[in-house]
């Protein structure tokens, strides 16, 4: 199958060319955006709300589990208070 020409393409004359290309590549070539305050303050807003859905569920009987260990004045010795110090500054820096 063979596809011919269905009409006569003629070049743009030179003035009919409305030489905008000039005025274009004369301009800064960098761009910007600035934000308002009330933008800013609602993309905050929307990362916490994120961080709040992505946190895990509070286990009730988890927490009455830890507040008794708590409780127990055996439970808090110096190897317990170094390793959650670990967890916290692991947690931290991670």
């Amino acid at each position: 199958m063979t596809i011919d020409r269905v009409g006569h393409v003629e070049p743009i004359p030179p003035e009919r060319r409305t030489g905008r290309s000039a005025q274009v590549e004369g301009r800064d070539k960098s761009d910007s955006i600035s934000l308002s305050a009330d933008a800013v303050i609602k993309a905050e807003i929307y990362q916490v709300v994120e961080l709040i859905k992505s946190a895990p569920e509070l286990d009730d009987a988890r927490i009455a589990e830890l507040r008794q260990k708590i409780d127990d004045p055996n439970y808090l010795n110096d190897k317990v208070i170094s390793a959650t110090a670990d967890n916290i500054l692991g947690a931290w820096f991670a």
